[in-house]
């Protein structure tokens, strides 16, 4: 038998979706299940986006579109990016595809060729790890521990781009930690990344519309224009807008890069759908009440997870100020026995699928971020279902000797 390519040894199923599955199944034997797991935002975007997508459905023209996108998509992400201080840019500049994973995926392909050197901080969003793996990469790794608010400092930065690596790839707010980077803190490290001319910069921050506490977001171009011919800057509707399902992700950089990006859709994508481009131009340019509405939620919801993992002995949380997850340290719980079950916990998975089998509650374990000690909560369930997951996972700790 013919056998596959060697990549395909080195793709892994995402983690997430593996923990959101077994919840699914478990919830669909009868079990009663509260999931923390996947980070899906749980609204549906205002009506004008359905009507959007009705009206072109009507209209379908059944024929191909750009691979680069649509000019009013184009034209109204270049309006939404100058809504949060990043201006300059057109069209040539900008790139859809089909979710900002797929963006991801493009851009490794795009900017790395096999034993290039992409560095990232540690937790970080699973996908990255698994698509450096992916296209070969070399990859290295910056531990930013609880210690330190799950934060890259400028020294460690400072370290990890004079070893020249290919890309560095950031990402603000913070999926898993939801940590969020101040004025101050963005102004010093882009100071350190201008110090390194040959090191592509990628800028995940699809969260960059949720952002708690008058905090504001902030980008390395925002403190050095001059950063502008190398940083790549991604956005999504997914999380924003709570359209995950449709798919649209972008971004916005040097054209160089956004016409690689092109080329690469028209050899396997050919186009992101009308009928999704339409609804994503309606998201766009039309009321933005749901998404700022659901900020304020999802801030209110953080205030009564953080409540809750304050009160546990031994469970350390630096608190979030954005995106909508909180990444505990839970390392009090390794070596100890859940009491009434007589489970024993050693690591992170083990506190996990312990929270699943007795209490009903599904979590990410931490090491799927790479940070072990850890486990991920994302608080997008229904809020009537948010106080009781919270208190049997304050019940599991209880429980624990």
């Amino acid at each position: 038998m013919p056998q596959l390519a060697r990549r395909i040894g080195r793709a892994k199923p995402s983690a997430i979706m593996q923990v959101a599955e077994k919840a699914k199944r478990l919830k669909a034997e009868g079990r009663d299940i509260i999931s923390f797991s996947i980070g899906v935002p749980n609204f549906l975007p205002g009506e004008h986006v359905y009507a959007a997508a009705r009206e072109a459905l009507s209209k379908d023209s059944g024929q191909y579109g750009s691979n680069r996108g649509p000019d009013a998509l184009l034209d109204a992400f270049v309006e939404h990016m100058a809504k949060i201080g990043l201006t300059g840019y057109g069209r040539v500049n900008c790139a859809t595809g089909i979710g900002a994973k797929h963006v991801i995926y493009n851009l490794a392909e795009a900017l790395l060729d096999e034993g290039d050197t992409i560095a990232f901080p540690t937790p970080y969003w699973t996908s990255y790890l698994d698509i450096a793996e992916i296209v070969g990469a070399k990859i290295d790794l910056l531990p930013c521990p609880p210690e330190q608010d799950y934060k890259l400092k400028p020294a460690q930065l400072d370290a990890a781009l004079a070893k020249k690596p290919k890309v560095f790839l950031f990402n603000n707010p913070s999926n898993p930690t939801g940590m969020v980077y101040t004025k101050e803190e963005i102004d010093a490290l882009a100071d350190v990344v201008a110090k390194y001319p040959d090191t592509w910069i990628i800028t995940d921050d699809i969260y960059n519309r949720m952002v708690f506490d008058g905090i504001g977001y902030h980008n390395f171009v925002h403190s050095r224009p001059e950063l502008k011919d190398r940083v790549i800057f991604l956005d999504s509707l997914s999380k924003t807008y709570g359209m995950p399902g449709w798919r649209v992700g972008f971004m916005a950089g040097p054209e160089v890069v956004a016409q690689a990006l092109v080329t690469m859709n028209s050899n396997h994508i050919t186009n992101v759908p009308e009928v999704v481009c339409a609804a994503a131009i309606a998201a766009f340019n039309g009321p933005q009440d749901v998404p700022t509405q659901k900020c304020a939620e999802f801030q209110a919801k953080r205030d009564q997870v953080m409540d809750v993992m304050n009160s546990i002995p031994g469970v350390v949380c630096p608190r979030p100020q954005g995106a909508f997850y909180v990444f505990p340290d839970i390392s009090v719980a390794f070596g100890k026995t859940h009491k009434p079950s007589g489970i024993k916990i050693g690591n992170d998975v083990d506190v996990c699928n312990a929270l699943l089998e007795t209490k009903g509650v599904a979590c990410v374990p931490g090491s799927a971020f790479g940070e072990p000690r850890a486990l991920r909560i994302s608080y997008t369930c229904p809020t009537p279902q948010l106080a009781p997951g919270l208190q049997r996972f304050q019940e599991f700790f209880a429980e624990l000797q």
